[in-house]
């Protein structure tokens, strides 16, 4: 969507709050206070503009930004549902999935066509405008279905614009290619953390022994155990191939930083980290 939070009309929302959520009383009028007293302005050097008031949008950057868009946009769920068409919603971004047998795909990609058009009307109805063309469209399934169903479905219909099958997405940090097998995202997920790894030991003669051990447990650790339970359960090659990447990725590293933090140095102060030898064990190989 295009500008989406700076969008919102705020009586609209206000409305859902009350009748939708039940916000009545003192917590909507301060909720009201908050959204209708904003003003802005620009300025340019010593120059500035008149100040005039917000009579749309959520402020962006704090906790209740993406909530408020959630609820305003909460009705958008029934006009999906209406098509059978599952959904999952966070903030600005809207992921639809269908089940669609490679036999007969036609049936689902013209009910998804119509739910997307139908979802477009509604944001247009409230004052959000849909960007079909930056939406991706994936299609998943074993190999042989996959081969069954590329020559009938090359593109899929989304509000109106055909978007050619993407061969992967990103879904909140995570790779999802066609097979799920996870293998790019466990790619780049290693190439993430070597790209840390080094950096650290780039700036170690800078860093204090506990400094250089948090950004190793919050730069690296943390991208080794981002989703990494989505692995767990797949059922193909790649699985085995994170492992072994895993165990070339996560020595190549401890090495690199035992060597430039401490030589035999051990943290037992960071879970999972790989410096502390009582929770090495966590890994998910």
């Amino acid at each position: 969507m295009s500008a989406a939070f700076d969008t919102v009309d705020l009586e609209i929302l206000l409305q859902r709050l009350q009748s939708d959520f039940g916000v009545t009383d003192t917590p909507l009028d301060w909720l009201r206070s908050y959204l209708e007293t904003r003003t802005q302005f620009v300025k340019l050097g010593q120059r500035q503009s008149p100040t005039v008031g917000l009579d749309v949008g959520v402020p962006q950057g704090f906790v209740l930004g993406p909530l408020l868009f959630a609820i305003y946009c909460s009705p958008v769920a029934d006009v999906i549902a209406s098509h059978g068409v599952q959904y999952r919603q966070y903030a600005d971004d809207t992921q639809l999935r269908l089940a669609m047998h490679a036999d007969n795909t036609a049936d689902g990609l013209s009910v998804l066509a119509a739910c997307t058009s139908d979802v477009k009307q509604w944001y247009m109805q409230n004052g959000l405008q849909l960007n079909p063309d930056k939406s991706k469209a994936l299609i998943i399934g074993t190999a042989n279905q996959l081969r069954a169903v590329t020559p009938a479905a090359s593109s899929v219909s989304v509000a109106g614009v055909n978007l050619p099958v993407a061969e992967e997405i990103k879904a909140l940090g995570v790779v999802l290619d066609r097979r799920l097998t996870f293998q790019k995202h466990v790619m780049a997920a290693a190439r993430s953390c070597n790209y840390h790894s080094q950096a650290i030991r780039h700036i170690r003669h800078l860093l204090s022994i506990e400094l250089a051990l948090t950004l190793a447990c919050s730069l690296i650790l943390t991208r080794m155990d981002y989703c990494n339970s989505v692995l767990y359960t797949a059922l193909h090659p790649a699985t085995s191939r994170y492992c072994s990447e895993r165990r070339t990725m996560q020595p190549r590293s401890s090495f690199r930083l035992h060597d430039v933090l401490m030589p035999g140095h051990y943290c037992g102060t960071c879970t999972g980290c790989p410096f502390n030898t009582e929770s090495s064990t966590r890994s998910l190989c």
